[in-house]
């Protein structure tokens, strides 16, 4: 039971799902304009924490994950939200290349990577990459979302190659290219260091990485859901060494499949810590698990409410990280749309043809176009802002894009 105003009580036995999602909504919709109401005393001194800007600790984050009280959580995490963006929403105009789905790991969290010279296997050629970077839109973008599998045989001069083709075909587009697991991979296919590696990718064109492949940092968890790959404190050492270089990156958690709260908070909090070092990370990108196609396809999928409260409480954790971005590809439009009400202000992009989240059953369209985009933030109440990846405001028109500096 939860008090939506003075007068209001309601349980979501009396409300059909659709006034619920509704009452969700606009229950935290202006944090200054709703008072602070919550059953759990546990949420009590969070929120005296949060009011006065003092940081949350490992049991607070336990006590968020646990509680029912979704409503007095949202609260809270859209107070923080709008403290730091007030109405702005962030979207941007990106596309996904996917160079190859070629991989040497077998991750049970994934539906995307192939052995080479089985069904579903494929590597573009860099011309091949070069066409799909140019085709598929009409609107001018403004980055390149690259990632892709661990191949055995492609040289690390194909990825460098890739990337100054793409610069030099693209200038203006900013390449956020490789993820940390990718990055540790091609050093040691080509022999060198990780500083090494990522000094000539970034000389190649590189601008900034994405987040992925950070999955879940607890070791228990690693080893059942993707034992291949580099290990937590590996990828948190990769991506210190990309900010000590000046490049910025994402970070992400994988959830919804075998971890726990612990596993969970353990990881935000490890995040947190490197964020006071390097102040690199721009975004935080809780990514929801997919289970269909994968080893894994028994584990349910994730509700809307757990969608909710992660978005929630990765916006009161993790206080040094400009932004969080709810993931439409991943939870859905709909559900993206309502986190922008419960920490989220940044809802992604026109991503167009995003293949490793589809190819686990995500049921979302591949693509969005700039408009519809605009008119989710709309309805949410949101100022939408169309930024570039170091989000910088763009302004359009018809015949130019200008990014603020």
């Amino acid at each position: 039971m939860t008090q939506i105003s003075n007068k209001t009580i309601v349980t979501t036995r009396d409300v059909s799902p659709t006034t619920a999602l509704f009452l969700l909504l606009s229950s935290t919709c202006m944090s200054n304009v709703h008072p602070f109401q919550t059953d759990d005393a546990g949420l009590v001194p969070i929120k005296e924490k949060v009011l006065s800007r003092v940081r949350l600790d490992e049991q607070d984050a336990l006590t968020l994950y646990r509680t029912g009280d979704i409503l007095a959580v949202g609260w809270l995490a859209n107070y923080v939200r709008e403290r730091m963006h007030g109405d702005k929403a962030y979207f941007n105009v990106n596309r996904h290349i996917n160079p190859t789905n070629v991989c040497v790991a077998a991750c049970r969290l994934c539906a995307f990577g192939r052995k080479k010279d089985t069904p579903g296997a494929y590597t573009m050629a860099l011309e091949e990459a070069f066409e799909t970077a140019a085709s598929g839109y009409t609107e001018a973008v403004t980055e390149f979302h690259i990632v892709g599998g661990l191949h055995p045989d492609l040289p690390f001069q194909y990825f460098l190659e890739l990337c100054s083709g793409l610069k030099q075909r693209f200038p203006q587009v900013h390449l956020k290219a490789f993820t940390m697991v990718e990055v540790a991979y091609l050093a040691k296919r080509a022999k060198l260091s990780i500083r090494e590696t990522l000094e000539q990718l970034k000389a190649s064109g590189v601008d900034s990485l994405p987040g992925g492949g950070a999955e879940i940092f607890a070791d228990r968890v690693r080893h059942i859901i993707c034992d291949h790959k580099i290990d937590g404190d590996q990828w948190l050492d990769t991506a210190k060494l990309a900010h000590q270089i000046g490049l910025k990156s994402n970070a992400t958690m994988l959830y919804g499949h075998v971890e726990n709260d612990e596993d969970r908070v353990d990881h935000l909090l490890k995040l947190r810590a490197l964020q006071d070092e390097t102040h690199g990370f721009q975004t935080f990108i809780p990514l929801a698990f997919h289970p269909d196609n994968t080893p894994l396809q028994h584990l349910p999928k994730t509700t809307g409410m757990l969608d909710i409260k992660q978005i929630a409480v990765s916006r009161l954790v993790l206080d040094n990280f400009p932004h969080i971005k709810a993931y439409w590809q991943m939870m859905t439009a709909k559900i993206a749309q309502i986190a922008l009400r419960f920490g989220a202000d940044d809802i992604d992009g026109t991503v167009i043809e995003e293949k490793i989240y589809h190819d686990a059953g995500a049921t979302t369209p591949q693509g969005m176009r700039r408009q519809e985009l605009v008119r989710l933030i709309t309805e949410a109440g949101r100022e939408p802002i169309e930024r570039d990846t170091f989000y910088r405001p763009v302004t359009r028109t018809e015949t130019s894009v200008t990014i603020a500096v």
